[in-house]
């Protein structure tokens, strides 16, 4: 199968039944909040979001591949589990890229909005 058409199926059903195979052992992550190396880290993050955040809903905008870059728009929302479970939601942009075994290397997410924006959503009235 196609490495855009897993991306796409595991956009589907995250933080759920993800695809590690296409990850290389060393992937690189990044996002506003965290970098790290290594599959085992990856898979951690997204058991952490599988277990605490409440109804994970991420969407794919757009997907393309040009040579070894990956690129897709996506926007996440979620209930963070607070007493008032505020429903946060962040569009962005992620970066792959991949090497000659067809496995991911790098993985670096972009946030449209601060990550102070993301947390003053936790307290809108």
């Amino acid at each position: 199968m196609d490495i855009l058409e897993i991306l796409r199926q595991d956009y589907a059903k995250f933080p759920l039944d993800q695809n590690y195979d296409i990850y290389a052992e060393d992937v690189y992550f990044q996002d506003p909040t965290s970098k790290f190396r290594g599959l085992n880290r990856y898979r951690k993050t997204i058991a952490f979001i599988q277990k605490w955040f409440k109804n994970p809903h991420l969407e794919l905008l757009e997907i393309q591949r040009i040579d070894r870059l990956i690129t897709t728009r996506w926007s996440l929302s979620w209930n963070t589990p607070l007493p008032w479970e505020p429903r946060i939601a962040i569009t962005g942009r992620s970066e792959l890229l991949v090497n000659d075994l067809e496995l991911i290397t790098s993985h670096i997410d972009y946030w449209d909005r601060s990550v102070l924006d993301v947390v003053k959503q936790h307290f809108r009235g």
